[in-house]
């Protein structure tokens, strides 16, 4: 399981990487291993305003279907097209593909994420 220094994580197994006022969000690894063969991705459209713990779409997998949430408030700037068309691609590396790109509203709720240590140790009592 790849866990990435610097990132922040949500309990629910999203992370999020911040550029500026960009952040771009995504499922952990730990979550696709879980998941397995990714084989659809339901991402919302661009200017949608979502609010932090906001379902901002679904993952399905052979195994099951999973809803992503959002981890900070922000407006959806871009989604990865590139997943609508090979979802499988999370698979290959969950943190290269990123699901959504937020302008973020309040900077402020990251400091209430996951750091990539309390990450682990929460993957860890969970399996």
């Amino acid at each position: 399981m790849k866990i990435i220094d610097g990132l922040k994580y949500t309990k629910s197994h999203e992370w999020i990487k911040v550029d500026g006022d960009k952040a771009l969000v995504g499922i952990t690894d730990y979550a696709q291993e879980h998941l397995g063969e990714i084989v659809f991705v339901e991402l919302p459209e661009v200017g949608t305003e979502l609010s932090a713990g906001d379902g901002l779409g679904v993952v399905e997998s052979v195994k099951a279907a999973a809803d992503v949430y959002v981890p900070a408030s922000g407006i959806v700037k871009e989604i990865n097209e590139e997943l609508l068309d090979n979802p499988g691609k999370i698979n290959e590396d969950a943190f290269e593909s990123w699901l959504i790109a937020l302008e973020l509203s309040d900077p402020a709720q990251l400091d209430e994420l996951l750091d990539a240590a309390q990450y682990e140790k929460l993957c860890q009592e969970e399996d």
